[in-house]
């Protein structure tokens, strides 16, 4: 019985392989697709207007053979001869005068067969005259059937070598397969464009309309939305595009990500009239501006330079790759430091933040990619050493709430053993400046990410105070607008596909900042720092993301679907808030605040944990790391750490708004 599978397995391998390997072109095959397709120009109207003259030959010879009229009394053939010699001729010179041998196959439409009957009729007079001077003695009805014989057969030969040809260009390439989702207007539009692409073939129709299914519309059959995915499966559909302009766009967005999941890759079509300018081009989009994303003004203007403080120094930059570290080292460029190193532990985000910078600095500035972790001891001590460090940007971290909250371990492992490896390599190498990027969830935290950015500000805070040569100091961001896991590009992504857009609660708010301004500060910190400094950017009032959403929903040229529209485009959807965040975001433990020489950047002034308790609190969280107890992890922030009362509180609102 197995001998049998066995064998009926490889009888069914003999056959797929037998299969494949005959429908792949022979080689004489390709040699003649590649003698077709490589045709010259001159080439090609010279067989055309052969066979032009072919066609005036047989069409006479048919001419003479289906007339009653001479069929009983031919004349002789030695009177024929010269007769049609000469109307082939004849033929051959106005074909070519009205230039149909130059006529593309693929364009011999309406003005070609017009041209082609303007031919049959002249040559048809022609003949009519060479009878006169020949004298065959034919009567006038042969030459009427002779016009009408060689203006079929003229436009016949075109059209069957436009189909043999078309057919050979096809198979000598692979071709797009197409589905067309909405058999109105407009897929027919596109339909008849796409009868002329080489590259692409419309398979069928896809519309919502019961009254089409079945029918057959521009050649291709209709079917009903439910069977797109057997039809993507059995017709090896390769795209879907949606020719539904009519329809609204946050409609159109939810039916692409339902074809999306299918696992077809999907595109949209505007209608042909919106693309040569016949009304407004529909998502016509109002952009948010910044000022209203932020709640104030943007303040690089108002930040000074600091070129002086980079200016010839040998600076690295943890983190590299990330939103704040990438813009951290493209600000760095325009302060023409002697070195960038570039440390992250993506080889994808550094390859691009390496490659970025080559581009914009040439060949002036040294920079040197490290890929690597700043957990890997001797791999920091070693870069610090070899390209002797002079300023360290700390902004390796993992800073996604939800993701560190599920990966206790991992997340304090990463960001508070991190930076102690990092911060304690820079004052063994002597560093001049280090800088760590915090963040404003660092104060009174709720969370594990916040508390374990907290717990680095500590550890930095401890360095600070038994240093004597570098100079260590904090900067604290709210959210970075445009950075990866922001709830900026997250609304722009729901947005896209037609919403809804989800709010976790109706009273959340949030400070923002750009990447721009972060980079700033961190830079100026560094400038400013005497050391233990924690920097604050004065950003105003916190925003509300309830208002953000709206902005950037009507930003986008949509109305907010409520209760108070319920024809709207997008809904705001409450889904409660996520475990360990808060409502609303501080930037400081304590309201003690110190000027610098800034008006727009403040020094807090915050208590820290001694030597020992530091030591104390590092050691217990090595052991829990090292036993992968997240109990115990826990335990250990809310020992050390100063946390907030504002617990995650259910919003009155969960449903919608």
């Amino acid at each position: 019985m197995r001998q049998r599978t066995k064998r009926q397995q490889i009888s069914q391998r003999a056959s797929g392989v037998a299969e494949v390997t005959s429908q792949r072109p022979s080689k004489s095959r390709l040699r003649f697709y590649r003698s077709v397709t490589t045709l010259s120009r001159g080439t090609k109207q010279v067989i055309f207007l052969t066979l032009d003259s072919l066609m005036v030959a047989i069409a006479m010879a048919l001419a003479l053979t289906m007339n009653p009229a001479v069929r009983t009394d031919l004349p002789p053939a030695a009177q024929l001869i010269p007769l049609i010699f000469l109307v082939v001729l004849c033929g051959a010179a106005i074909s070519s005068r009205l230039q149909l041998p130059r006529i593309k196959l693929n364009a011999f439409e309406t003005r070609g067969i017009t041209r082609t009957a303007l031919f049959s009729v002249l040559t048809a007079l022609a003949a009519l005259a060479i009878d006169a001077v020949v004298s065959p003695e034919i009567t006038i009805a042969v030459y009427f059937n002779f016009a009408i014989l060689l203006m079929v057969l003229s436009a016949s030969w075109r059209i069957a070598l436009r189909h043999i040809t078309v057919a050979i260009y096809r198979r000598s390439r692979p071709r797009m397969r197409v589905l067309i989702y909405g058999a109105g207007k407009t897929g027919q539009q596109l339909v008849a464009a796409l009868r002329h692409d080489d590259a692409i073939e419309p398979v069928c129709f896809v519309d919502d309309n019961p009254t089409l299914q079945t029918l057959v519309i521009s050649g291709l059959r209709v079917h009903a939305p439910s069977t797109i995915k057997h039809l993507i499966e059995t017709r090896s559909v390769d795209r879907v595009v949606l020719a539904m302009p009519s329809i609204r766009q946050p409609e159109l967005a939810r039916i692409a990500h339902r074809l999306r999941s299918i696992g077809c890759e999907v595109h949209a079509l505007p209608s042909f009239a919106e693309l040569v300018g016949e009304g407004e081009l529909r998502k016509r989009v109002s952009p948010v501006s910044l000022h209203d994303l932020l709640g104030r003004g943007r303040l690089e203007s108002e930040l000074p330079g600091v070129s002086h403080a980079y200016s010839g120094r040998r600076i690295l930059i943890s983190g590299a790759g990330g939103s704040i570290g990438s813009e951290l080292c493209r600000q760095l460029l325009g302060c023409k430091p002697e070195c960038i190193v570039a440390l992250d532990h993506s080889e994808l985000a550094l390859y691009n933040i390496d490659k970025e910078l080559r581009d914009l600095s040439g060949d002036g500035l040294k920079i040197t990619p490290v890929l690597g972790s700043v957990l890997d001891e001797a791999l920091v001590a070693s870069v610090l050493e070899r390209y002797r460090i002079d300023v360290v940007l700390h902004a390796a971290a993992y800073k996604h709430l939800p993701m560190v909250e599920s990966n206790v371990i991992t997340g304090m492992r990463n960001n508070v053993l991190g930076t102690k490896v990092i911060a304690e390599a820079a004052r063994e190498a002597g560093v001049e400046r280090f800088i760590l990027v915090s963040s404003d969830k660092a104060v009174r935290p709720t969370n594990v990410m916040g508390a374990s950015k907290r717990l680095a500000e500590l550890i930095v805070q401890d360095l600070a105070t038994r240093s004597t040569g570098t100079r260590f100091s904090m900067v604290r961001f709210g959210n970075v607008l445009g950075s990866s896991g922001s709830v900026i590009p997250l609304f722009e992504e729901q947005i896209a596909r037609g919403g809804p857009v989800t709010l976790t609660d109706t009273r959340v708010t949030r400070y923002f900042m750009t990447i721009s301004e972060a980079a700033r500060l961190v830079l100026l910190a560094g400038s400013f720092s005497r050391g233990g400094d924690v920097f604050v950017l004065d950003m105003g009032e916190p925003v509300p993301i309830r208002k953000l959403a709206r902005q950037m929903i009507e930003g986008a040229g949509y109305s907010v679907r409520n209760e108070a529209n319920p024809d709207g485009d997008i809904e705001i959807r409450v889904t409660g808030l996520r475990k360990g965040e808060k409502l609303h975001e501080e930037l400081l433990i304590s309201t003690d605040m110190l000027t610098t020489p800034h008006h727009k950047i403040l020094r807090a002034q915050e208590s820290y944990l001694s030597e020992f308790e530091i030591a104390t609190a590092i050691k217990d969280l090595r052991q829990a790391i090292s036993e992968r107890d997240e109990e115990f992890a826990r335990e250990i922030i809310a020992r050390w750490v100063e946390r907030s009362d504002d617990l995650p509180a259910k919003s009155e609102e969960q449903q919608s708004v």
